[in-house]
């Protein structure tokens, strides 16, 4: 096996990506029942939907529709939904209950996510060396780092936690949910759509392909059964060094 970079195919990476994202999605789906469990998110949803029926059978309104069915009401059933709201507001309990279900949600909803990225990016390459994940290993795929030598706890943590984990999930997930609960305005979208240019043009741009968490952690994904990946800074000088040297005395005189 050579130095020179054995990048992973595409196919081969959106496959590996395709099988870790399924199974991060259940580790993450079941820490977050866990968590929900734990908390109590049950009991404040459950108060919810009872002040939802309460309020909404006083004022002869469904408090649960969406937006775009909220704009199409005269302006008598949009009167009686606000003063539905309005009554269900000055209940301290679902009011509370409201607020802790929200907050509930963005806090399982990330722990989750966090947990899973942590245990499937994270320790589990740690295990598997070569920065392998089970989909990677499935597939025949390794990591290292641009340079050639192999990844290590600091280099995986920037890649799992701060690349995949906040930049490309939770900040598109809390934007998406604070435009479902109708908080953010235009800046939602737009930032959304900043992602995916940033993350498109990186693709296109970058010599290995690389996606936004590889290019802040500085990694690639490699073929693993033709790259060679070297263990240290030092490991990869001694080779340079052999390998210069073996070209001198190649050369003629």
């Amino acid at each position: 096996m050579g130095y020179e970079l054995q990048k992973g195919s595409m196919w081969k990476r959106i496959s590996a990506f395709l099988f870790d994202a399924i199974l991060l999605g259940v580790i993450a789906v079941l820490i977050a029942w866990g968590l929900s469990a734990l908390l109590g998110y049950d009991g404040y949803s459950r108060t919810v939907n009872e002040s939802y029926e309460k309020y909404g059978q006083a004022y002869g309104v469904d408090l649960r529709m969406t937006l775009s069915e909220y704009e199409a009401l005269t302006q008598e059933e949009a009167r009686r939904v606000d003063e539905a709201f309005a009554a269900m507001n000055a209940d301290g309990k679902a009011l509370h209950a409201h607020q802790m279900m929200l907050q509930l949600s963005v806090l399982i909803i990330s722990l989750g996510f966090f947990f899973a990225y942590l245990i499937w990016e994270f320790f589990m390459p740690l295990r598997l060396r070569d920065g392998q994940t089970l989909g990677k290993k499935i597939f025949g795929l390794g990591l290292m780092r641009q340079e050639g030598i192999r990844v290590h706890g600091p280099t995986l943590f920037i890649r799992a936690i701060l690349g995949k984990y906040t930049i490309e999930t939770m900040i598109p997930v809390l934007i998406i949910l604070m435009i479902y609960w109708g908080t953010i305005g235009v800046v939602g979208p737009v930032v959304l759509g900043l992602i995916l240019i940033v993350q498109i043009a990186v693709i296109v741009l970058t010599p290995t392909n690389a996606l936004i968490h590889d290019l802040l952690a500085g990694t690639v994904v490699v073929d693993e059964a033709s790259q060679r990946i070297f263990e240290t800074p030092e490991e990869l000088a001694a080779f340079k060094a052999e390998q210069a040297a073996l070209a001198a005395r190649k050369e003629p005189y």
